[in-house]
């Protein structure tokens, strides 16, 4: 097959195209950037300027297209180009796209956010490249991927990584290791390998309409045990309540100075608990959680500092723990 990927040179879009040669297919990269895996075509354009897609449009004809935008706009000019000349178009969208992350147990039927131009408004404006999507290829030629938190090696944002690492960490320091005191919330990580797999295979075709591609859903207190395990780390923890942390200035969620994976907002405790039912029907396989924090601890002991994208450091760890007395 040619594929054709609108990006290719970032972490998920290097995994899909990674993933793509090895089954074997012909892959053209349009992106900014020239860092495509080896065996890639790269295609230099910026997806701001109106004739960003002329070099892919010379006669070519594509099997399928994967993108990964966020920006309404460059979604609108891609459908529109692409679609006499590409069978499929796979998108990848986000769980961020629904009204309320409320509900535990919701699918692919739940209400969407009103769509925005602003991409700066994450989940409306992916409601808006969805639609662009669908509106242009229909529902049989258009694959649309609301993934969930991504993890795995090259985790950037350090939301898989971090919790392996600090219990190392802890090991390696002799101190203990803060964590929330609720730990039976949900949680859930899609490995970004998985993820790809799911795309290439949406790319091949049969894995049409809108799917939730989601990670296996666990509460936190099981997440921390495979974090725990993986890192081969006997370490004693402190819970703290969501009050003391927030009061210490701890962020949910992810960032800076943040307990990654930890929201106390009860209003979204769905946005973890999606079951990705037609994922799975669709030919989703999840590798064990296990792997994937093992793996993402591998990456980050690899990298010359490592990559505070969110957690606790040191001396904020430390200053947790005084806090709890």
């Amino acid at each position: 097959m040619r594929i054709l990927v609108l990006g290719g040179t970032a972490w998920l879009g290097r995994t899909v195209v990674r993933h793509a040669l090895d089954r074997g297919h012909e892959v053209t990269c349009l992106a900014r950037g020239t860092d495509v895996p080896a065996g890639a075509r790269s295609v230099v354009a910026d997806r701001d300027r109106d004739d960003a897609l002329a070099e892919v449009l010379d006669g070519s004809r594509w099997d399928a297209v994967v993108d990964v935008s966020r920006t309404p706009d460059h979604v609108r000019r891609a459908v529109t180009a692409l679609e006499p000349v590409a069978d499929r178009y796979v998108f990848v969208s986000t769980v961020s796209v629904y009204a309320s992350q409320g509900e535990r147990g919701a699918d692919e039927r739940a209400p969407v956010l009103e769509p925005s131009d602003d991409p700066a408004e994450y989940g409306a404006a992916k409601v808006a490249c969805e639609r662009a999507v669908l509106h242009a290829f229909g529902v049989e030629r258009a694959s649309i991927a609301r993934a969930g938190l991504v993890g795995g090696p090259g985790d950037h944002t350090g939301r898989s990584g971090y919790w392996p690492w600090r219990f190392a960490r802890g090991a390696e320091t002799g101190r203990p290791v803060v964590v929330p005191a609720r730990t039976d919330r949900p949680t859930s990580v899609v490995d970004v390998r998985d993820l790809a797999a799911w795309l290439v295979g949406a790319a091949e075709g049969g894995r049409a309409g809108v799917h939730d591609v989601t990670g296996e859903v666990r509460t936190l207190d099981r997440h921390l045990e495979a974090a725990r395990t993986v890192a081969a780390a006997d370490v004693p923890v402190v819970p703290l309540a969501d009050a003391v942390l927030l009061e210490r200035g701890v962020a949910p969620w992810a960032g800076e100075r943040s307990l990654p994976l930890w929201i106390p907002d009860d209003e979204h405790q769905g946005m973890n608990d999606r079951p990705a039912v037609r994922a799975r029907s669709a030919g989703l396989t999840r590798r064990p959680l296990a792997e994937t924090l093992a793996d993402a601890l591998a990456w980050e002991r690899q990298q010359p500092v490592h990559p505070h994208g969110a957690g606790l450091s040191d001396d904020d760890d430390e200053d947790a723990v005084r806090a709890a007395g």
